[in-house]
């Protein structure tokens, strides 16, 4: 049975202590998935009946920590999956669907059909198109009695903010604070700050032999039987130059991943394809164009929501080159991710393939 001291041990066991906030969505996301049937009679009156919960708050506030645990506890048919994922499925989806006189509200259930706890991690809303999508898909789920969770940087309020557009998504928002439990995680820390560094270093700085070397170590150290050569792949049905690639491994340079006309579909498909992304030779005077930072952002928050590794040579430190730009959206959350990336707390999916341990060896070589 999933109620709220199942959901404290869980973070217990991590070591994680839960403030105010993260407390108070402990108990609005345990009244939604029913943890007991008194449970259910006691919230049925209060602020948490309700469809769905909206989690919003500055960077590193244990939005997603908690949701996670919630969700990998929570005993149904459920999905969790990334905003950006979900529009590249939702809008393949809509290419091949049949014309009819509600196409959006027919993939939308289709996409819904046996999902019964569906978790937005990073919801947000910039585009119009985006926003028709997403304000008819809500439409859609709430009908169905779909229960959602959704985490943001943003308040509901807050979402689509260009002044052009806004207006337009006002009753998708008011939907919002109508069917969800809405909580603000307002604590002062970000707790992807100040943990323990990673033993191995993973990015480095400036550009010189010793970066080149640690590279090449890197790629070495998992990818034995790979040759360090270059080689053209395909990303989202494009070419894409690369320094070397493995089985585990991609090694580009930043020009062409980030610098050449690219999208966030790029990055979903080269995260579904490596477990793990080398950037080299990133010049961070070219962060200056908004098109080349927002790229990079996109490619950060992608290779950090599959839990992909990231190794990263550049000609400065790179959060720091990163500190009071403007250009893109969510660089506060950007910069939050990288500390994490950088700790030893950060697991990747790249972390099984071969014994970390030995890493130490091949440095010392």
């Amino acid at each position: 049975m999933l109620d709220e001291t199942r959901i404290t041990r869980a973070l217990d066991a991590r070591d994680i202590t839960p403030d105010t906030r993260q407390r108070e969505a402990i108990g609005a996301l345990a009244a939604l998935l029913g943890a007991q049937q008194h449970a259910r009679r006691a919230w049925s009156s209060s602020a948490f009946a309700s469809q769905g919960v909206y989690c919003h708050g500055l960077p590193g506030r244990g939005k997603s920590l908690v949701v996670d645990t919630v969700f990998e506890l929570a005993p149904c048919r459920k999905r969790r999956l990334h905003f950006h994922e979900f529009l590249r499925e939702m809008n393949r989806r809509l290419v091949n669907a049949p014309r009819s006189d509600d196409r959006l509200g027919d993939v939308s259930r289709q996409w819904l059909d046996g999902i019964e706890l569906l978790c937005f991690d990073e919801f947000h809303v910039h585009d119009i198109a985006d926003a028709f999508l997403m304000g008819r898909f809500l439409d859609t789920a709430i009908g169905l009695g779909t229960r959602i969770v959704l985490t943001s940087n943003y308040a509901p309020d807050d979402l689509l903010p260009d002044p052009e557009f806004h207006e337009r998504f006002l009753p998708s928002i008011a939907q919002i604070k109508r069917c969800f439990t809405v909580i603000h995680f307002d604590g002062a820390r970000d707790y992807r700050f100040g943990g323990e560094a990673a033993e191995v270093p993973r990015f480095f700085a400036p550009l010189d032999a010793a970066s080149h070397a640690a590279l090449r170590a890197i790629f070495a150290h998992h990818e034995r039987d790979a040759r360090i050569e270059p080689v053209t792949l395909s990303a989202a049905g494009r070419p894409l130059a690369a320094r070397a690639a493995g089985n585990a491994l991609l090694w580009a340079d930043f020009e062409p991943l980030c610098v050449a006309s690219r999208s966030h579909l790029d990055y979903l498909d080269l995260a579904g394809q490596w477990q793990g992304i080398i950037v080299d030779n990133l010049d961070t005077v070219a962060l200056a164009q908004s098109h080349t930072l927002q790229r990079l952002v996109w490619l950060i928050d992608i290779v950090y929501d599959r839990k992909r590794a990231l190794f990263i040579a550049s000609d400065q430190p790179i959060e720091s080159a990163l500190v009071g730009l403007e250009g893109a959206h969510d660089l506060s959350r950007t910069l939050s991710r990288l500390a994490e990336m950088q700790s030893r707390a950060y697991r990747s999916t790249l972390d099984g393939t071969r014994d970390d341990n030995s890493m130490n060896a091949v440095d010392a070589s």
